[in-house]
């Protein structure tokens, strides 16, 4: 199975750096969702958070290490939950020429609406497009490494 996470390339440049991933603004449930071993592919409908420069690619894949979420303290009053992941290496792929390729966009004039709810499960069929578009091919077996606190965490980032 694989997942889709939606989130800003900023903020997902961050998560590879550091290993990790956060979903839907570091929240706990949706992280609760992905399996280790599964695939996560992370969508950036912007380049920042909070910014309107439209970007609307996929940016990153990896795939999840560990089943149990875990919180790091953003700042004084903000905690965030985070799956670490084995990110690897990729090139952005852009989403317009995969929309009629995908089960998920296939046919649907507001395909947006897909990624709405900052997380979505696809197929593997999928997944397997995706990958190739980022020319990331799909990788079986354990490729996570033993978790190490990268600088990002022991600086709360």
């Amino acid at each position: 199975m694989a997942w889709i996470i939606v989130a800003s390339a900023d903020h997902v440049a961050r998560g590879v750096e550091g290993g990790f991933v956060q979903a839907c603004h570091g929240k706990d449930a949706p992280l609760r969702r992905i399996r280790t071993g599964e695939t996560v592919i992370a969508y950036s409908p912007v380049t920042v958070f909070g910014g309107k420069e439209r970007l609307q690619a996929f940016t990153a894949i990896g795939t999840i290490c560990q089943r149990e979420p875990y919180r790091v303290q953003m700042s004084a009053t903000f905690h965030a939950s985070r799956s670490d992941v084995a990110w690897r290496p990729s090139r952005p792929a852009a989403i317009h020429p995969l929309l009629d390729r995908l089960d998920l966009t296939r046919g649907k004039h507001n395909w947006g609406q897909a990624f709405r709810f900052g997380i979505v499960r696809i197929s593997e069929a999928d997944a397997g497009i995706i990958a190739a578009a980022m020319m990331a091919p799909l990788i079986e077996g354990d490729i996570c490494p033993p978790r190490q606190a990268s600088l990002l965490a022991l600086l709360g980032i």
